[in-house]
């Protein structure tokens, strides 16, 4: 595998961040935020330098290339595979479609003779993100590998887009498909929040929409713990997410997108099922940069030699807490995964990974996610 970096600053233009020659690549991933840095750019700088790769990428709320985090660019990464193939595939998400069939019709398009990992990429406004892993992993074979994550778009969450080929826009998800025996993976994910005050029983939900809490209106309790910061909503809530218990144990946590005080609801990136108890979770700042450097380890485990490809996926509610610390989190996976990795990612309004524990995939929210790749 041969990696070379790249990247676009409105007053600079593109730039390659090494010397490496790479005159030809199967496939580019491209993070990109903000009015200046759109797909015009990023299709044109294509068509110039690697007319022939493969694109996928998305719009962000903080872009990841190697040990820096940057708003207002475009982090692009070319790679040339040297004995695995790699496939994509996308496609649209119709108004009012169930999530879970957007998803079962992108699996569906991929061949999965011999399939490794499914690395997809979501628009974050316009999913239920536990629907969508749903769909997709209900169509692929248990062996597949499934990460990823959903667009954002910095604290505004109006707009989000995906880029596959030379298309560029909202309401799109799209998927890179990974072939061959000789490809390694690994892949972590871990969060580091403290919970705070009592858990409470989900007793009205509808998908990711909640409604009510110990039979009393949620939007009207989490506007009570929030105190000044709920005029700030619902921004203000990625310094809050809530931790979902389910009736069997598992344990997830869920970040707030909307809310509506005509129906008195909150919408968050994923399920949160009735009968689930829910708890106020705020930031620690050192458990966060812990989280990441244990999905950093959780990764290294996997992999019997240093990775050579890293995409990072971390949530914008953690941005937002640790703010100018925000690097320290990308310098704790660094200092776990070491030099070799060419690491790139965004941050974003949702993880996918699978559980470190067990087979399948979960949408996650507020944590760091690693997905490692490296050809034997």
């Amino acid at each position: 595998m041969k990696v070379k970096q790249y990247q676009f600053q409105p007053e600079k233009g593109w730039s390659a961040q090494d010397d490496t020659s790479l005159p030809e690549a199967d496939f580019i991933v491209a993070f990109g935020s903000g009015k200046d840095c759109d797909g015009d750019k990023l299709n044109e700088w294509k068509s110039k330098t690697y007319p022939d790769a493969l694109l996928i990428g998305c719009s962000t709320a903080g872009e990841i290339l190697n040990n820096s985090v940057d708003i207002n660019t475009i982090a692009a990464t070319a790679v040339k595979l040297d004995k695995s193939r790699v496939a994509m595939v996308s496609c649209e998400i119709e108004e009012g479609e169930d999530s879970e069939d957007v998803g079962k019709r992108l699996a569906n398009q991929c061949d999965t003779e011999g399939l490794r990992l499914f690395f997809l990429l979501s628009d974050g406004m316009h999913v239920n993100g536990t629907r969508l892993v749903n769909g997709v992993t209900s169509v692929l074979p248990e062996r597949v590998i499934v990460t990823g994550g959903l667009a954002g778009d910095g604290k505004r969450f109006e707009r989000t887009q995906v880029a596959h080929g030379d298309v560029w826009g909202e309401r799109k998800v799209a998927a890179l498909c990974f072939y061959g025996d000789d490809l390694e993976i690994g892949f972590g994910s871990l969060g580091g929040w403290d919970p705070f005050g009592p858990d409470r029983l989900i007793t009205r939900a509808e998908g990711n929409t909640l409604y009510e809490l110990d039979d009393q209106s949620a939007l009207t309790l989490y506007k009570h713990y929030l105190g000044e910061y709920a005029q700030d909503l619902p921004s203000s809530g990625l310094r809050f997410p809530l931790m979902i218990t389910t009736p069997d144990g598992k344990k997830f946590v869920r970040t707030l997108l909307a809310v509506d005080d005509d129906t008195d609801s909150m919408t968050f990136a994923g399920d949160l099922p009735e009968g689930s108890y829910a708890r106020l979770m705020k930031a620690n700042f050192d458990r966060l940069i812990d989280g990441a450097i244990g999905a950093a380890e959780a990764t290294q485990m996997q992999q019997k030699e240093p990775a050579e490809l890293a995409f990072l996926i971390s949530c914008v509610g953690r941005k937002i807490v640790l703010e100018q610390r925000v690097e320290e989190e990308i310098e704790g996976v660094r200092s776990i995964l070491g030099d070799a990795p060419a690491m790139t990612g965004f941050y974003s309004y949702g993880e996918i990974c699978p559980l470190a524990e067990e087979v399948g995939c979960t949408l996650h929210n507020q944590t760091m996610t690693i997905t490692t790749l490296r050809e034997r």
